[in-house]
């Protein structure tokens, strides 16, 4: 746990788990993989594990009545991964709030107004910093008023995605107590922030890698999902969605375009290969208006 306090606001960081080698974690690499692309089975385990730790090793013993808020981590139409953990962790959090007469925390969105296509865990600081400096955050100060706020994110790697919510509080005038949460921290800096991309895909590395998660019947779209299929090359693509039905590839197909990855020229393939195969109206395989 760490404690950042200036004259405008009180931050206190903690995690459920620090990261002090390349190859030793104190929790599962691949369940991690799993949970990144999309099983509700490891965000569920995730989020009670962190909320549990919160609870015990923090939270119960500074929280004193104050109307609390928890926020997971940007997004604009898909979410994250930690969105998915951030449901449970809220179930857990609400748990301990009832049962000790304070009212149930809100849930509050930050939205962004930028779309990546990169894979951010492949980045330096440098690179990560370059990439999300231009983007917008933003959250309803009205719906935060008073509130203790609780961001929540699944890992923190250079504490880039921190500057930037800590900077968007700022442009709002908001300087009330936050709690920024991870699941995950990497505690010794001397380790490259690739380091995320490795547990990232400690599972994961192939469409078909997939499988396992879509049939546990507990998947769900997230951000870095839908890309990951969409990146796909055209032969494991085809043959990924070959095996899946009406539903999956409808919700694939309208994530997609939600999250506007027509403007990447890359993804232009496969997104009109899933349009066809949703039956709509593809003119003669001539891509509409605005589809790069």
């Amino acid at each position: 746990m760490t404690l950042n306090q200036n004259s405008n606001r009180e931050i206190i960081r903690f995690s459920a788990h620090q990261i002090d080698s390349p190859d030793r974690f104190d929790f599962s690499p691949e369940e991690y993989s799993i949970f990144k692309y999309g099983s509700a089975n490891i965000a569920r385990k995730f989020g009670y594990e962190l909320a549990d730790s919160f609870i015990k090793n923090c939270f119960s013993h500074r929280y004193d009545g104050q109307p609390v808020a928890i926020l997971s981590s940007a997004y604009s139409h898909i979410p994250t991964a930690s969105f998915y953990m951030k449901n449970f962790f809220a179930d857990k959090l609400n748990g301990f709030l009832f049962r000790n007469n304070f009212p149930v925390a809100e849930e509050i969105k930050i939205h962004r107004t930028v779309t990546y296509r990169e894979d951010y865990g492949e980045m330096s600081a440098d690179e990560r910093y370059s990439l999300i400096k231009g983007d917008k955050f933003y959250v309803d100060k009205n719906r935060v008023g008073n509130k203790l706020l609780i961001f929540l994110d699944d890992i923190r790697i250079t504490g880039t995605h921190e500057r930037i919510i800590v900077k968007m509080l700022d442009d709002y005038g908001i300087f009330n107590p936050c709690f920024m949460l991870f699941f995950a921290e990497l505690a010794d800096s001397r380790i490259h922030p690739k380091i995320e991309n490795t547990l990232n895909n400690a599972f994961v590395k192939k469409p078909s890698d997939l499988e396992c998660i879509i049939r546990s019947g507990q998947f769900s779209f997230n951000t870095r999902t839908v890309k990951f299929i969409l990146n796909s090359s055209h032969d494991e693509f085809d043959s990924f969605v070959a095996k899946r039905d009406s539903s999956f590839i409808s919700a694939l197909y309208y994530n997609a375009i939600g999250n506007e990855y027509y403007r990447f020229p890359s993804y232009s393939r496969n997104l009109m290969r899933l349009m066809e195969l949703c039956d709509m109206p593809a003119d003669n395989a001539e891509a509409p208006p605005g589809f790069l």
